[in-house]
Parts: structure tokens; sequence; C-alpha cells
């Protein structure tokens, strides 16, 4: 059979079907994992398939940037399981990650969890690089976070302690370690606890919040066990402000769908955490896929979908650009009138029918249409890359992609674009980082002609 012939070569497509282009392991790897919930179906692959990718290019990628990759779905990503699953693809090379482990378990059931995913494939001995990070993110907890995460689970806390063998800081984690091991920790005070015990909500609630005890996360996720418990409102937007632990903008979307009553809450919350941060001058068009896979969950258990990721961007955008006009596209351009946050939202949804991903027809009618006056100085496009065709040349100054989804191919590069993964405000930050380094950078260039 003859096979010496053009065309034989299998052609990389997204899955839409438009040209994608090949990327370098570590690129991939970022476009695989910064969106990614672990075991979580997508629209077009199931979560094992897409875990199994992950294995496959960590093969390809020098152990020291998987551990760089882990941090960055920390820390930027706010990922809980993926960055303990990449150490675990790290450990497999002999990586030194020891310090990684101690900042990525940053809750003690983290610990736990990376134990557990070690040993998915059966039991076997520690290396020495998980028995230190473990033992040194051991030192950080203290008796109350120590027992707010004791479960009873098959593998337990004090496993974790005597596998590590960590050497506690003082007396008093000396003495909270034997109450660990001995199960005699004193039952912490939280909303978990005070409501399993039978007692009334709305104090429980109350009394949690005036203490102070309640984080930013727990308050967002009981909008609506609190509104219907009667706790005052005035109370909780209180202690929500207050947050510091930053979310990312669709958990604030997600506690305004589970309790509207408590709508302004959540939007004054989300808009907060924007206006402190670094603007974007001039002119920014954005455009937010509407397609048929963003209505996909981000997760079997979320009532969240890929499209209220994309607009939590587009809203954190709304706020930190200085000048922004935003789009929708699927099968057709649809301009999106400017409102702001959940007000937003409800426009980039209720746009256009979710459909197919015309993406270089969407931006090619922008094109057509766009004023010959009107200086552009970045586009944003925020999808899941599985576009039907791809983007024509913009000859504007920046051009971005901000990849929600964690699918192994995406668009074609016409070296215009530079792709960002990820769905918290992170990405936003890096496009601020990386305008002011070209701008640093043409005037050291400036200098030199001089």
């Amino acid at each position: 059979m003859k096979t010496n012939f053009f065309g034989q070569r299998n052609a990389i497509k997204t899955h839409e079907g438009a040209p994608s282009s090949p990327v370098p392991p570590l690129q991939q790897l970022k476009r695989l994992t910064m969106a990614c919930m672990l075991w979580e179906d997508t629209f077009y692959v199931d979560g094992k398939t897409v875990t199994e990718q992950i294995e496959e290019v960590c093969k390809k990628v020098k152990p020291a940037k998987i551990v760089e990759v882990a941090l960055d779905c920390h820390q930027k990503g706010f990922l809980r399981h993926i960055p303990l699953f990449l150490i675990v693809q790290a450990l497999k090379q002999n990586a030194q990650c020891k310090e990684a482990i101690a900042k990525i378990c940053s809750r003690p059931d983290q610990m736990t969890e990376l134990l557990s995913l070690y040993w998915k494939e059966g039991k076997k001995p520690l290396p020495a690089q998980m028995k230190k990070g473990l033992a040194k993110a051991f030192q950080r907890f203290d008796r109350y976070q120590l027992a707010k995460y004791n479960r009873d689970n098959p593998i337990k806390l004090r496993d974790v302690l005597f596998l590590c063998h960590a050497k506690p800081k003082d007396e008093d984690q000396a003495a909270a370690w034997k109450q660990l091991i001995s199960n005699t920790l004193p039952t912490p005070e939280t909303w978990e606890t005070k409501l399993s015990a039978g007692e009334d909500k709305k104090e429980s609630f109350q009394e949690l919040l005036e203490k102070g005890k309640m984080g930013t996360l727990a308050i967002v996720r009981n909008f609506r066990n609190m509104g219907d418990a009667g706790v005052p409102k005035e109370l909780v937007e209180r202690e929500l402000m207050k947050g510091k632990r930053p979310l990312l903008p669709f958990q604030f979307l997600a506690a305004s769908k589970a309790y509207p009553q408590w709508e302004e809450l959540a939007d004054k919350a989300m808009v907060q955490s924007a206006e402190a941060k670094t603007k974007l001058p001039g002119t920014t068009v954005v455009f937010v896929d509407v397609s048929g896979s963003m209505a996909a969950a981000l997760s079997g258990k979320s009532q969240m979908s890929y499209m209220d990721a994309a607009s939590g961007i587009a809203i954190m955008l709304r706020e930190m650009c200085e000048r922004i006009d935003i789009f929708s596209f699927s099968n057709h351009l649809a301009h999106v009138p400017p409102r702001h946050g959940m007000a937003l939202r409800d426009a980039i949804i209720k746009s256009q029918p979710n459909s197919g991903t015309q993406l270089g027809l969407a931006l090619q009618a922008f094109i057509m249409n766009r004023k010959k006056d009107v200086k552009v100085d970045r586009v944003i496009v925020v999808t899941d890359e599985q576009v039907d065709n791809n983007p024509p040349r913009m000859n504007v100054p920046n051009c971005y992609i901000i990849n929600v989804g964690c699918y192994q191919n995406g668009i074609k590069n016409n070296g215009e674009w530079l792709t960002v993964t990820g769905f918290s405000e992170h990405v936003i930050d890096y496009i601020v980082e990386i305008e002011k380094e070209h701008e640093k950078n043409d005037k050291e260039e400036g200098c030199k002609d001089l």
C-alpha cells in the first residue's frame, strides 16, 4: 500500500473541526490543567480521558516544570485536586518537591487527598520528598484546623502523621498531635458541627459570623442556608466584605444563583475584588463564547457552567478596563449591553442561542463593522477554544485568548494571539503584567535608538 503522498499525516484539529497548532508539552500541560476539575467530564471528553492525557504529557515534561505548573494551579488557579495530582506525576520522576507539597497542602485534608492519589493504584512506600513535604505541611496546622478536618475516612490525618514522622514545633503542637492520635481533639466550632448538633440555625450562623469564624467561601456557600434561617442580611454583608480570601469569579455567581434574594451582596463582593486591581488602559474589546459546549457544567455536582466561568471573567474585565466593549459569539456576533456585575452575566447568557462556535466569522463581522477612527488596544476572546473556524488577523496591538476549557488542542495560532488558560482573575493579572513588560521594553528600545 502506497503511503508516500501529501495529506497522510493526521492534522491536529479542535473538537469542532477547526485547524489547531501543535504546542510544546509544557504549554499543553498548562492547557490541560489550569481550568481542570480532576476526573470531571467535559462537553467533548470524559474526565478519565482528560486525566490520562495529563499523565501522558507529564512524561514529556521535566519534573521541575511539572512542580511549577502544580504551584500555579494552586496559587493562581485556586484549584484543589489537580495540583495534588500533578505532584504525584512529578514524584514518579523523582522530583524535588517537598517545598511545593508544603505550600499546596494549605488545608489538612489536602494531605490525606495527596496520599490517596499516590496510593490510587495500590499502596507503596512514600518517597523521601513526599514525607518531608507532608511533615513540613503538618507543622502549619493548629488544633482547630486539625479537628475541623479530622474525618473518619480510609486515610486519616493520624495516618499521615505516622508516615511522615513530623516533629512538632513546640509543646502545644505536640499536645495537639497526641490528641489527634488518640482521637480526643475537642470538637471545633464550625457551622457544620453546630448544625449537626441540632442547634438553632439562625443563632448558630449569627454567633459564628459575629465571632468572625466564617470565611469568605463558607459565607458564599451558605447564602441560602443563612437566608432561609433568617440571618440579618446586614451581618452577612459586613463579614462578606471583610473577606480577603481570593475566590473564583464564578463562585460569587454560584452564590447568587443559590439565593437570588442576596444577589446584590455577591455582586458587591465580586466587584470589590476587581476594584483594587491594576487597570488595563485604553480600549478593550471582549468576545465571550456562548456556544453549546460552554453550557456544560464545570463538574457533575455543580450548577455552574463554563459559560458562567467566562461571564465571571467578563464581569472582572468590565471593572478593570478603562474602556470596554463586550460581544458574545456562537453562530453569529451579538453586542452585549454595557451592564455591570450579575446584570452583565444575564445579558451575556441571554444574548443569543447556545449553538455553534463561529469565532472566525464573528471576528470578521467585527472587523467589517468597526469604525476606522476607533483605536482598539486589545482584543480578548474568552472561550473553551473548540471552534468551527479560526480567527482572522485582527491588526490590533494585543490579542489574547483566555481559555477556560481543558482540551488538548486549541485555536491555531497565526502568531498574533497569546493564550492564557484558567478562570481566575489571575489570567487578567497576567495580561496586565505582560503589557507592562512590553511597555518597559519599548521604552528601553526607544532610549537605545536615541
